[in-house]
């Protein structure tokens, strides 16, 4: 299969791109020359980021998307195609999180972040799939969690999809690697967005999770951006089934002594 895609402008498909890391893709896609659909269940707030892209020279254009309605998913990879002919890069970032211990946990919230942060990537990977399957280019990027590989309290449901995203990265990257199609995933560590503003505002927690990392900060959404942008470029077609820690070097130490 051809290595780059074919003339023409590229279409991205980000969802959760209403704020956070999500919106830092989209605008980062866009700047790299993409044409960028954001999706969202936030209409208004979504649309802001849309105008904001196309204020600044780029392409975009909004849907509302409640990515666990999968008829929604269907139409919504399928009007991408009536408008534009192609799909080229999906961005699975649209994610929740609620904190408690695993005790507290019931299984109603247990099995919906599981769809949310799980069943549905999968099934956006599948409908996003059909069409670069067929032209013989894609770039997927999962985006997931340095929970999906260590231990971390409170947040059982959340890591124990975010461990299974990224099984599911290496799965399709095998499987799908001969269509011309590369799977990968970026993992961050503690980033300031509206997913991790509550816990972060407590000074203790912050400055436990500043110490715990080896570069003494916090990551940005920028920088987030930019390792997903380079998985979805299309250079990067040698790169598949990679699992990224985003982390400031937090996944390579696994003991702080005290100062």
């Amino acid at each position: 299969m051809s290595p780059t895609p074919a003339t023409g402008p590229r279409v991205a498909l980000v969802t959760g791109a209403s704020g956070g890391l999500g919106r830092a893709i989209a605008e980062r896609l866009a700047a790299d020359g993409d044409h960028v659909v954001l999706s969202a269940r936030r209409g208004d707030e979504l649309e802001a980021v849309a105008e904001g892209i196309r204020a600044a020279g780029g392409s975009a254009e909004s849907v509302v998307l409640d990515v666990t309605d999968r008829e929604a998913v269907v139409d919504v990879v399928a009007g991408i195609h009536e408008r534009h002919g192609r799909l080229d890069v999906l961005v699975n970032n649209a994610g929740h999180n609620v904190r408690q211990p695993a005790e507290n946990v019931d299984l109603d919230t247990f099995e919906r972040l599981l769809e949310l942060l799980l069943v549905a990537p999968f099934h956006l990977a599948q409908q996003a799939a059909i069409g670069m399957r067929a032209r013989g280019f894609g770039r997927i990027v999962n985006i997931g969690s340095v929970a999906g590989s260590r231990a971390l309290p409170t947040g059982v449901a959340y890591a124990s999809a975010k461990a299974g995203l990224e099984q599911m990265t290496r799965v399709l990257a095998r499987e799908w690697g001969g269509f011309g199609i590369t799977v990968n995933l970026v993992a961050p560590w503690y980033v300031p967005t509206p997913l991790t503003e509550g816990v972060l505002a407590g000074p203790a927690f912050h400055e436990a999770v500043v110490a715990a990392t080896p570069a003494g900060r916090l990551g940005t959404p920028a920088e987030v951006a930019a390792a997903v942008a380079f998985f979805a470029g299309a250079e990067a077609g040698w790169v598949n089934g990679v699992v990224l820690p985003l982390d400031g070097g937090f996944s390579a130490a696994s003991f702080f002594p005290p100062a």
